[in-house]
């Protein structure tokens, strides 16, 4: 069996595995901890060059206080989940059924239409900012979260429609093949066949698409602009000075942000496990 489980190496692998798993795990986690001590530094101690050195000062409650106090990161929180939750939505549904349609009727331009789901995935998208920047000017949608949010359903829905067709793709086909007999109709076999068995891939899907729509950063700036409409990751600038460099809230927005995606995961993570390691072993 490849790769030899660490229980069974040598005596010296083992010693050198234990030894290198902190240390790695270590360097892993160093600029989220960077981040994190930053976020609770007062600013005299930032100004003084003391980056990396134990606090002066532990500003916890301060400086949390203040970015929802002081800055629009409500706002941009309120953007976010805007425009993410209405994407995860919007692209799961779509490629559930195109991913049905896709996997299960056998027609002439089957594999071309699946080519075109995948070539997208394939398309440099800063290529796409000017044409992408022109066509939501034209549409009107400049600078809204639904604009924002209508070409991420557009842009994930290829990636999406990968997944679930190649999850369906490995259902039992005799499963639908009993329910035509049965008379049942297309839609039905749809909704009360395929689609219960396809909730842990639904979950998985929806925390990955999450976790790329919250995170994302280009299209947020390419298409959005000011308070009332940019998601957090492109506000996180806006909390600097004008003058200074206010980095100890700009990490502790950071820290802020950062625990949706987080929550998400680990509210799904069972669900996330399993859809991603089903059909993985017989």
């Amino acid at each position: 069996m490849f790769p030899t489980p660490v229980e069974k190496t040598s005596a010296k692998v083992r010693i050198g595995y234990q030894v290198a798993l902190p240390i790695t795990l270590i360097v892993w986690l160093l600029p989220l901890i960077a981040v994190a001590l930053t976020s609770i530094r007062s600013a005299g101690d930032i100004n003084a060059g003391n980056y990396w050195g134990w606090p002066t000062s532990f500003n916890l409650i301060e400086n949390y206080t203040a970015i929802f106090t002081n800055t629009p990161i409500g706002q941009y929180l309120l953007n976010s989940f805007k425009v993410t939750i209405p994407t995860v939505i919007g692209a799961v549904a779509l490629s559930c059924m195109t991913g049905f349609a896709l996997a299960v009727y056998k027609f002439k331009s089957n594999l071309p239409i699946f080519f075109l789901f995948v070539a997208g995935n394939f398309v440099p998208f800063q290529i796409l900012m000017v044409p992408v920047r022109d066509l939501t000017l034209q549409m009107g949608v400049y600078n809204t979260w639904q604009g924002l949010a209508l070409f991420h359903i557009a842009f994930q829905t290829g990636f999406c429609t990968l997944f679930m067709r190649n999850f369906i793709k490995a259902l039992p086909f005799e499963l639908i093949e009993a329910a035509r007999v049965e008379g049942v109709t297309e839609i039905q076999i749809f909704w009360h066949v395929v689609l219960p068995l396809m909730k842990p891939a639904i979950a998985a899907l929806a925390v990955l698409i999450f976790t790329f729509i919250w995170n994302d950063y280009f299209w947020a700036t390419v298409l959005t602009q000011g308070a009332d409409n940019q998601p957090i990751t492109a506000g996180l600038y806006s909390l600097n000075g004008q003058w200074v460099s206010a980095w100890h809230l700009v990490s502790a927005g950071s820290i802020v942000a950062a625990l949706p995606p987080v929550a998400m995961f680990f509210l799904m993570q069972k669900h996330f496990i399993a859809g991603l390691t089903l059909g993985a072993v017989k």
